[in-house]
C-alpha cells in the first residue's frame, strides 16, 4: 500500500519521504489536486519495474545465462556409480 501526500507537502518533507522509501520500504505517491502525479520507489523496486519492461527475448537470454552447466557424462557416471554405458545399436 502506498502512502499518498500532496505535492506541496512532499516538497517540504522530501528528505523524510526519501528515508521512508529507502529505510522503511514504503512507496510514496505524490498527488496534485487528489490525483496521482509521481511515485517515489526504492531503487530495487525500480529495477524490478524495468525488468518487467524488458523484451521477452532479453528475459529468456537472462534466464538461460543463469542456468548452470550440466556436468559431463563421466562425472555423472562417477557421481552416481553407473557402470554401464550405452554404445548404440549395432552388431556385437
Amino acid at each position: 500500500m502506498a502512502y499518498e501526500i500532496p505535492v506541496t507537502q512532499a516538497r517540504a518533507e522530501l528528505a523524510d519521504l526519501i528515508n521512508r522509501v529507502v529505510y522503511g520500504g514504503e512507496r510514496v505517491v505524490v498527488t496534485r489536486h487528489g490525483k496521482p502525479l509521481v511515485a517515489l520507489v526504492s531503487a530495487a523496486d525500480l529495477e524490478r519495474l524495468d525488468a518487467l519492461d524488458a523484451p521477452v527475448e532479453e528475459q529468456v537470454i537472462s534466464a538461460v545465462s543463469g542456468v548452470r552447466e550440466v556436468a559431463s557424462a563421466p562425472r555423472e557416471r562417477q557421481r552416481f556409480g553407473i557402470a554401464a554405458e550405452h554404445r548404440g545399436v549395432g552388431p556385437s
